[in-house]
C-alpha cells in the first residue's frame, strides 16, 4: 500500500533470519519493475550479494538481474554499468560497488538495503540519490527499538515479521 501513495515509501522491515524478508523484497521489486522502474539491492558482503542474486534469479528468471561487487571488473563491470544506464538491467544486487560515481540508473524506483545498520547514512543516501525520489526498503534481522529508529531514521515506517513461515 505504501508504494501506491504519491510519496515514496520509507520502510524498515525487521524479521529473524529465514522469516521471509527476501520474499517481501522480491515482491516490492516486481511491483516497481511492473511500473517501469529499476531496483537496487545493497548488501554489506559479497557472499550475501551472491546469495540474494541467486535467490532473485531463481524466482524471477525472466527479469534481467546483475550483480555488482568488487570482483566484477573491466569489460564485465563496464557492460553492467551500460545496461543499468540504458534500462536493460532491472535489478542490480551489489555491495559497496553500488556507491561508484560512474554507476547511473535509467530509472531507479526502489532501493533496498539489507542489514541496513552496516551502512552509514551518507552511504545509503549516495545510492538513494542515484534515483529520483525512489522508494526505500531497509531490512534488518536486528530488532531495533522504535525510539532509536525515530531518532536515527526520522520519518520511517516499521514492519516486523514476527514468525517464520510454515
Amino acid at each position: 500500500n505504501d508504494m501506491k501513495k504519491n510519496v515514496p515509501m520509507k520502510r524498515l522491515l525487521q524479521g529473524d533470519v529465514g522469516s521471509g524478508k527476501t520474499i517481501v523484497a522480491i515482491l516490492a521489486m516486481l511491483y516497481v519493475i511492473n511500473n517501469g522502474y529499476q531496483c537496487a539491492l545493497l548488501v554489506p558482503t559479497e557472499m550475501l550479494a551472491r546469495q540474494h542474486y541467486n535467490n532473485i534469479i531463481n524466482y524471477l528468471n525472466n527479469i534481467s538481474v546483475e550483480i555488482l561487487t568488487a570482483n566484477e571488473k573491466g569489460k564485465v563491470r563496464t557492460r553492467i554499468l551500460e545496461k543499468l544506464k540504458d534500462n536493460t538491467v532491472k535489478i542490480v544486487v551489489g555491495t559497496h560497488a553500488l556507491f561508484n560515481n560512474k554507476l547511473e540508473f535509467n530509472n531507479l524506483g526502489l532501493v533496498i538495503v539489507d542489514e541496513q545498520h552496516r551502512f552509514g547514512v551518507n552511504q545509503r543516501l549516495s545510492l538513494i540519490n542515484k534515483g529520483n525520489n525512489p522508494h526505500i526498503l531497509s531490512m534488518t534481522a536486528t530488532p531495533i527499538p522504535r525510539t532509536i529508529i525515530m531518532s536515527v531514521h526520522g520519518d520511517i515506517d516499521v514492519s516486523s515479521i514476527e514468525s517464520k513461515p510454515i
